[in-house]
C-alpha cells in the first residue's frame, strides 16, 4: 500500500479488477472530491489515455490513473477533469469509474 500525490483519503494497492488500484484509505461520502486530473493532452490511445466528452485524448500522469473500470462504479470524472464519488464509498473499498459512461 502507498500513498498517493491525492488527497489523504486514497491509497494505491493491488486491485483484484486489475493491476494496481486506488482504494478508499477512509470513509468517502457521496459527492466528496476525490482529485483533479492531472496530464498532458496527446492523439494516441494508451494504458492511462482518457477519452472524455469534450476533451481529446488525455494521458493521466498522477495517481488517479489507478481507478479501475466497473459496471456499477462508485465515482465518475467529469468534462473538467474532477473526479468525485457518485456514492459512498468505504474505507478500504476499490475506487471505480464506468469507463464508457464517461
Amino acid at each position: 500500500m502507498s500513498k498517493t500525490d491525492l488527497f489523504p483519503q486514497v491509497v494505491i494497492k493491488q486491485s483484484a479488477i486489475h493491476g494496481k488500484g486506488l482504494f478508499a484509505a477512509e470513509d468517502i461520502s457521496a459527492g466528496t472530491l476525490i482529485g483533479d486530473v492531472q496530464g498532458r493532452p496527446t492523439n494516441k490511445d494508451g494504458a492511462y489515455v482518457l477519452w472524455v466528452d469534450g476533451v481529446d485524448g488525455f494521458e493521466v500522469t498522477c495517481d488517479l490513473k489507478y481507478i479501475n473500470h466497473s459496471d456499477t462504479p462508485n465515482a465518475c470524472y467529469y468534462d473538467t477533469l474532477e473526479v468525485c464519488a457518485i456514492m459512498d464509498i468505504k474505507s478500504g473499498e476499490e475506487i471505480t469509474h464506468d469507463y464508457e459512461g464517461s
